[in-house]
């Protein structure tokens, strides 16, 4: 299994564990994570999820190949099942981070509600570079927390960036040393899961609430756009070009 979940003491941690291809994300393994947090939604004695990989990695993103070969189509892909769960999980969401979280392993990170970095973790969202858009409303959520200009600089270079700064940037809430960093979340985790539940559940639900149609209409005009420029010719150039480990030529392209 490439998504590994348990739960013990009220805490439900869902875990990447394909640590050979530093957790990339395959169909198959949104679909996963997208039951393991319905049913951590429907389970009355579950009062938080913690979301990590191992202190070596978070998740490389989106897995290449399985991507291509079983691109998103539709509300109901695992993709989109994933992206409805973390924008719509009303018990408190926690993440660590360690090692790479490329694209969607950053992105996702916006609808936690608590994030905590290793100092080896290393966030980007490539999304230009492959001839693509953003993805889970991050083009909403990111200029929200990082401000326009910090934002415009992550999502249109796409280039990587360590911890501090995304604690600068307002999404990771501390910085520790790699081997603390789950221990760290599955402690804080532990705090909140020795709180009333209704009480959590309600300060999230009053937290979110304003933003919470805006993120869904974000959510679908990013489909939109991603879907169609997944058929582009620039697309299938960076695709090549990252399967064949060369630099994509884009100046062929108007």
């Amino acid at each position: 299994m490439s998504i590994r979940v348990h739960t013990e003491n009220a805490i439900t941690a869902i875990v990447f564990d394909r640590p050979d291809k530093k957790n990339a994300i395959t169909a198959a393994m949104y679909a996963q994570i997208a039951d393991a947090l319905a049913a951590a939604a429907d389970d009355p004695a579950v009062r938080c999820v913690v979301i990590h990989g191992s202190a070596q990695a978070f998740t490389a993103g989106n897995d290449v190949q399985d991507f291509l070969m079983n691109p998103p189509h539709g509300d109901d892909s695992p993709v989109s099942r994933f992206l409805r769960g973390i924008a719509d999980f009303a018990k408190p969401l926690l993440a660590a981070v360690c090692g790479p979280a490329v694209g969607v392993g950053t992105t996702m990170l916006l609808h936690c509600d608590l994030v905590y970095a290793g100092e080896s973790a290393r966030f980007s969202t490539p999304f230009t570079q492959l001839a693509l858009c953003p993805e889970a409303a991050s083009s909403l959520l990111l200029p929200a927390v990082a401000g326009y200009q910090r934002a415009a600089q992550t999502l249109l270079l796409g280039e990587p960036f360590g911890p501090l700064e995304a604690r600068e940037m307002g999404f990771v809430n501390a910085v520790l040393p790699d081997d603390e960093t789950i221990p760290h979340a599955m402690a804080q985790a532990g705090k909140l899961a020795r709180l009333p539940a209704s009480s959590l559940r309600a300060t999230k639900r009053l937290m979110k609430q304003a933003q919470r149609e805006a993120i869904a209409r974000q959510m679908l005009a990013e489909g939109h756009e991603f879907a169609t420029m997944l058929r582009s010719p620039e697309a299938r150039e960076a695709f090549a070009a990252f399967l064949e480990k060369r630099k994509p030529d884009f100046t062929k392209f108007g």
